[in-house]
């Protein structure tokens, strides 16, 4: 099982969560706030930078990395979820074909094409360190039919994300530790030959690593363990394999033990910025993880039991919010809406996600 991966701007210890900087930001933090947090690499999304701020706008201001004064690596989503998403939701916002996809987002007045060369050629030109192949992703709960036709389609569109990677990078010389990583996406649903036919067409056109494809909760936003673990077994141990959208703890925990290594999700930081903390029930430093999730709870911050308790929101964190300040003061920053109480929570649950990502790390190393 792999334990680090070597990418131009760092070399990240696995397994490893990103929070989702989706425009070129964590909300509320900056960079020294993120680094602060153990944060090792962020991951944003082509879809909404190619929209604001623009590619235009991200190449003046020297690439994603200098725009945002990060300096460790970038992951950059295709944004094949994200554009599955705004036409599920209103089909009038655009249409996929074997071509691409063509949408118009709402509020706007112009039309966007995303192929999957324009999706590598954006990722590049923004200075990604790991790109992700442009996909069609599915609902669990689609037809059979739709669930082939992504197939079918995901595979083309990686295959030609290779071919336009390989060109670029080649065009562009450069040197064994200036090459980005390059990852394709695996679709079927919840269809376990799909799920097969699919990794085995990918790995036979040859990635550096691999993602799970689609919504990975069921209609009960149960994990889909079953799929996720089959999967993971039709990609071989050397390769990453990012499980996408995962990011509740207990998830990430199961995920991680059946040999997911990378993962992503907005939930952390926008729990944190709605008044949902997490912390742990024991020491992190020295307890086993339960697959049941028992192993932490929420805070609800805006509970006026807390508006008097004069003990930081974890005894077991050693980030800045909970070094410096009480839940009964971060009670109070939320009643009155203050920035503040925004900054020093989503502080707060990012090194919560890196302090179980640590015990994670520890645990495959005994």
């Amino acid at each position: 099982m792999l334990s680090e991966l070597k990418l131009p701007h760092g070399t990240l210890q696995l397994p490893i969560f990103l929070p989702d900087g989706t425009q070129g930001v964590v909300r509320t933090l900056d960079a020294r706030d993120v680094e602060d947090a153990h944060i090792q690499a962020v991951q944003m999304n082509a879809f909404h930078l190619m929209q604001r701020p623009g590619s235009s706008t991200i190449q003046a201001l020297g690439g994603l990395h200098r725009m945002a004064g990060w300096n460790r690596p970038i992951f950059t989503d295709s944004g094949g979820f994200q554009v599955y998403s705004l036409l599920r939701q209103n089909a009038k916002s655009g249409s996929i074909s074997d071509k691409g996809a063509t949408f118009r987002p709402e509020g706007s007045d112009r039309k966007f094409n995303l192929t999957p060369e324009k999706s590598v050629q954006l990722q590049l030109s923004y200075g990604s360190d790991v790109v992700i192949c442009f996909d069609d992703c599915t609902h669990v709960d689609d037809p059979l039919v739709e669930q082939e036709k992504s197939v079918a389609r995901t595979v083309q569109w990686a295959a030609r994300c290779k071919a336009e990677f390989e060109k670029i990078v080649g065009q562009r010389e450069l040197a064994e530790g200036e090459r980005p990583y390059l990852i394709a996406v695996v679709q079927g649903g919840a269809a376990l030959h799909l799920r097969q036919q699919c990794a085995e067409q990918l790995l036979a056109i040859g990635f550096d690593g691999y993602g799970y494809g689609g919504w990975p909760l069921d209609a009960d936003n149960n994990l889909l363990t079953d799929v996720l673990a089959y999967t993971r077994e039709l990609i071989p141990d050397q390769f990453t394999l990012h499980a996408l959208g995962v990011g509740h703890p207990a998830n990430v925990v199961v995920s991680a033990r059946l040999g997911y290594n990378i993962f992503d999700s907005t939930m952390p930081t926008r729990d944190a910025r709605h008044g949902r903390l997490m912390i742990f029930t024991t020491d992190p430093r020295s307890s086993h993880l339960d697959d049941a999730g028992h192993f932490f709870r929420y805070i609800y911050i805006k509970d006026k039991k807390h508006v008097k308790t004069n003990l930081p929101l974890s005894e077991y964190c050693d980030c800045f919010t909970c070094t410096r300040y009480s839940l009964g003061y971060l009670h109070h920053l939320y009643n009155i809406n203050d920035v503040l109480y925004q900054r020093l929570a989503t502080l707060h649950n990012l090194r919560f996600m890196t302090q179980l990502m640590q015990n994670l790390r520890g645990e495959r190393g005994k």
